[in-house]
């Protein structure tokens, strides 16, 4: 998608749809489970590579200089030694490779866009569960094994995640095929 009128709107919707993601939450631990990542993937998916990552980058940006828009209902510069900000992270890159990847697809499938959700999805933990780890052991001086923020930053997460990865994949089959005819989407 270009970055023009239309881009920008889009690009606020999606940084929009990922701050009211974090609101629509059930907590867990230091991680609660959110529709962020829905928003992130789909992102990815309808933005494409640029412009999806520039909408989680403005999501975070916008938390960063204190707007109360993360799922803890913070916002601010402290939010970068919390355990969950490596998650935020992964959202940016998680949405560009995502974004990629469609954009270079000639077909669109379930099972294509399904992988291409999931590899979202494990960008978005490789970031955060190492992030997790660090924080809680590192600054926050708790006693924790790489192997259980794997559990409380992972395995807890798995099912709504291949739910989200469905929907997700599901939107993508219907969605993309219409905006390609409608020369909304560069490329693909």
């Amino acid at each position: 998608m270009k970055f023009n009128t239309r881009g920008m709107i889009l690009t606020a919707l999606f940084a929009a749809l990922t701050a009211v993601g974090a609101f629509i939450r059930i907590p867990i631990g230091p991680v609660p489970i959110t529709m962020q990542a829905l928003f992130t993937i789909l992102a990815g998916i309808i933005l494409g590579a640029r412009v999806g990552a520039m909408s989680q980058l403005i999501y975070v940006l916008l938390g960063l200089i204190g707007l109360p828009i993360f799922a803890d209902g913070t916002g601010g510069l402290t939010h970068v030694v919390s355990p969950s900000f490596g998650y935020l992270i992964g959202f940016i890159i998680s949405a560009f490779v995502i974004g990629k990847i469609v954009e270079r697809s000639e077909k669109i499938t379930f099972i294509k866009m399904f992988a291409i959700c999931i590899l979202g999805i494990i960008i978005i933990y490789l970031i955060g569960i190492p992030y997790l780890y660090v924080i809680l052991k590192n600054v926050l001086f708790k006693e924790i094994t790489f192997q259980y923020a794997l559990k409380i930053g992972f395995l807890v997460f798995i099912p709504g995640d291949l739910l989200k990865v469905v929907i997700a994949s599901l939107l993508a089959v219907k969605v993309i095929p219409i905006l390609r005819r409608q020369g909304m989407l560069e490329n693909r």
